[in-house]
């Protein structure tokens, strides 16, 4: 199940990112970075699934760290993208919001059932949650940004998914740091 949704956010990755700097979006710009972050977490979580609880937090606490690097990330790119004021293509922003939204579902779904198996699966079940959020940002981004032939439609939603990222980070690193500091013994 982590292969096929590291597969799929992988891809995505791949197809979003190629299609927000064709559109000149930092909503979908934020979102494939999301993508590719999340298919890094999931091979942290591979990783670490059959190993200790200690093991676990250890990948948690990672994939916490990357998740607030990439919120950051993703604060600079919207920071550029005010500096340059012009509106991206909602067109490109509507199919490929849409595709990634397909593609997380599948995603969110696949990993529904393992969502409080551990700190390391739950931090993994979060990471889903946010990208099928920060997708419907997209979505609505790319209707106002054709509504209003304005950039900033656009740049709250990547704010916005900047704060979504960054408060998940940190609530993967709330849980997971106390874990991580348990002696051996303790986290068995």
């Amino acid at each position: 199940m982590l292969i096929a949704v590291l597969g799929i956010n992988a891809a995505m990755f791949v197809a979003e990112f190629g299609a927000g700097l064709i559109a000149g979006s930092a909503a979908l710009m934020a979102d494939a970075t999301d993508m590719l972050g999340d298919a890094l977490v999931y091979a942290v979580s591979l990783y670490a699934l059959n190993r200790s609880d200690r093991w676990k937090a250890g990948a948690a606490v990672m994939k916490g760290i990357f998740i607030l690097v990439l919120g950051l990330g993703i604060l600079v790119n919207v920071g550029i993208k005010i500096a340059s004021g012009v509106p991206p293509s909602s067109t490109l922003m509507l199919i490929f919001g849409a595709l990634a939204l397909g593609a997380n579902l599948i995603c969110l779904r696949l990993l529904w059932q393992f969502r409080d198996q551990d700190v390391n699966m739950a931090s993994t079940f979060e990471c889903s949650r946010n990208d099928v959020v920060s997708n419907v940002g997209v979505l609505l981004a790319a209707g106002a940004v054709a509504l209003f032939d304005s950039p900033w439609p656009d740049i709250l939603v990547g704010l916005a998914m900047a704060a979504i990222i960054l408060r998940s980070a940190i609530r993967v690193l709330r849980a997971a740091w106390p874990q991580l500091r348990m002696g051996p013994a303790e986290s068995r």
